[in-house]
């Protein structure tokens, strides 16, 4: 998966300039707004919300939740927060998931969300409680002080010990670990390098951190937008390099280009497009979109 951001970049003068600032993190030329204001009643105010509302079974205690949180990003500089620092915050969250209902995605967050609405018992990194009390938050300390920054933070791709990055990189790696059963990743065919070993939470962190004798299948599911392009498939691309290398690995895997469900939904947002036209009523079948489930295949690209 992506890490979720927001971010207002001012004008460089010179590409010189651009790709050295890249590697700084204190380049304020190059820096996010702040850190979200009011971040701890809002990180906090979700826990409780999640464990009232969403997973009333899950115990835990939020405020100490958040105070693990403080402890791992204050007085640290905005490229000093690793993993590491927030392993006290994630042992203060037990939380195990479902066999049979990890979805994982890249560059297709808007799909997912309406693939899981519809698509029962899904679960994503956003539906555990540290993403969903961290989703869309930007946040960042101050060496030389004790609380947040909250007037500019570096863009989280600026290092790899940014607090942002590092949080999601633990978050995704312990998804991803915990991930049985069959499994569903969401790829992006309408763009280059659909599957990116080193570019994306998917694939520089969660896919290391699968199992093949805890995940049963791998279902990959290609979709294109509407209007195209449609740049890669099951049979072309950087997603034939990712079929090779689940199965380099032990994983069996399924690989689809033409998902019904996904083409559904697409066609939902955007009834005009001559594809959805074609398609007839029975796509649109209520009964069908609720029934349609992952085949399990034998390896091969379906």
């Amino acid at each position: 998966m992506t890490v979720p951001k927001s971010s207002l970049a001012l004008p460089v003068p010179t590409v010189t300039i651009c790709l050295v600032l890249l590697h700084s993190c204190s380049a304020q030329l190059r820096a996010q707004l702040g850190t979200t204001p009011n971040i701890k009643q809002i990180v906090v105010g979700r826990c409780y919300n999640y464990i009232t509302l969403i997973n009333p079974r899950l115990r835990c205690d939020c405020e100490a939740i958040w105070r693990q949180f403080e402890e791992a990003v204050m007085r640290q500089s905005s490229c000093n927060v690793t993993m590491e620092d927030y392993h006290d915050m994630f042992n203060a969250v037990p939380q195990s998931w479902p066999c049979d209902r990890f979805l994982f995605w890249s560059k297709t967050r808007t799909l997912m969300h309406s693939y899981a609405a519809v698509v029962r018992d899904v679960w994503t990194l956003e539906d555990t409680l540290v993403g969903y009390m961290f989703n869309d938050l930007i946040w960042c300390g101050q060496e030389d002080d004790s609380g947040f920054d909250f007037s500019s933070c570096p863009e989280w791709s600026a290092s790899r010990h940014h607090p942002v990055y590092s949080l999601w990189r633990q978050a995704s790696q312990n998804f991803a670990e915990m991930a049985c059963g069959n499994i569903t990743v969401l790829l992006n065919g309408s763009i280059v390098n659909a599957f990116s070993r080193k570019s994306s939470m998917f694939g520089s962190v969660e896919l290391d951190g699968l199992n093949p004798q805890r995940v049963d299948y791998v279902n990959i599911k290609v979709v294109t937008n509407l209007e195209g392009p449609h740049l890669e498939s099951c049979s072309q691309g950087s997603i034939v390099d990712l079929l090779q290398l689940l199965q380099s690995r032990g994983f069996r895997w399924t690989c689809s280009d033409n998902d019904q469900t996904l083409m559904i939904l697409q066609c939902i947002q955007d009834p005009q497009q001559s594809s959805c036209q074609t398609c007839g009523n029975s796509l649109l079948d209520r009964k069908g979109l609720l029934s349609v489930e992952d085949s399990v295949g034998s390896g091969e690209v379906q």
